[in-house]
């Protein structure tokens, strides 16, 4: 049940944020054993930021698309070499030129790997339906589960880690063949370092807004009712010997998923928060985004998202 992490490959744009995630990759690598695969996708409307110097050509000024591309790899080569120097792990750099999220697929399922880990910067509202989330299609497109570096905060945010521990694993639980997915990997993780695992379900009230429209002591008896079959079901989902190298712990909230998991995780002071990636419309993915992708923008720890291949 050990989680095979030959092949880990971190994401990052040199930015402030993106920058937490390497650390997080070679304390990975440094617990597994992983070769970790530095990656840079050098985005060409974007071009402009790695600093290129206009050409002027008959009187105007012009940039040579080509050029700019092979001087901008290199740089992102040169940043990447430097910042994973001295790591004590089996490194490769990767950089391509392309849009982000379809290039990191991409050398995901070129490379094998077993795990891709990206930070995200926290959009919400007009700035995230505006711009997107490179980390948002990511959950979408990988072959492989996606682990999210913690949202950044107003506040400094914490160091990341010099050494990969797990203390409390958070497992979200709706019975669905993606959660039943995620659970299996935190089930794995969780015996990998013998740590508590919270199996959580959410029980959203407009799912079960029929047992509104009963008698006070009906509705109390049914939903005492619901309960009873919800905690059974998440008590025979843990094997058997689970008991024998973690502490399980089962949890029953009401509310909305994201906010309920997000204060669950605070609370118990979870290391990593593990949810299934269910597809939506378009639609709703612009507008509202899915449970894991906001649990993302808001957890107190990373979230390692895991997608059907």
């Amino acid at each position: 049940m050990r989680p095979r992490l030959q092949h880990i490959l971190c994401t990052t744009d040199f930015s402030t944020f993106a920058g937490r995630s390497l650390p997080y990759g070679i304390a990975l690598a440094r617990e597994f054993g992983s070769t970790l695969y530095g990656c840079h996708v050098v985005d060409l409307p974007a071009a402009a930021v790695y600093g290129e110097p206009a050409v002027l050509a008959y009187g105007a000024a012009y940039i040579d698309p080509l050029a700019q591309r092979e001087r901008a790899v290199k740089a992102a080569r040169e940043q990447l070499k430097a910042l994973m120097a001295d790591s004590g792990v089996a490194t490769e750099i990767l950089v391509a030129a392309g849009q982000p999220a379809e290039e990191i697929t991409r050398l995901a399922a070129e490379k094998k790997v077993d795990l891709v880990i990206a930070a995200t910067h926290g959009r919400s509202g007009l700035k995230r339906l505006l711009l997107g989330s490179v980390t948002a299609r990511l959950m979408q497109t990988l072959p492989c589960p996606l682990l999210i570096v913690k949202s950044p905060s107003p506040e400094p945010p914490a160091a990341p880690p010099t050494a990969f521990r797990l203390k409390r694993i958070l497992v979200g639980c709706d019975f669905s063949p993606d959660a039943a997915l995620a659970f299996e990997n935190a089930l794995g993780l969780a015996q990998e370092f013998e740590a508590e695992l919270h199996l959580v379900h959410v029980i959203e009230p407009p799912i079960y807004k029929d047992l509104q429209t009963l008698p006070a002591a009906a509705d109390g008896e049914l939903f005492q009712s619901l309960h009873e079959r919800l905690k059974k079901r998440l008590d025979q989902m843990l094997p058997e010997e689970a008991c024998n190298w973690c502490n399980p712990q089962t949890a029953l909230l009401e509310g909305l998923p994201d906010e309920e998991i997000t204060r669950y995780a605070l609370s118990r002071q979870v290391d990593l928060i593990v949810l299934g990636t269910r597809g939506q419309g378009l639609m709703e993915k612009i507008f509202v985004g899915s449970t894991t992708e906001r649990v993302a923008r808001r957890a107190p720890c990373p979230v390692l998202s895991v997608c059907p291949k």
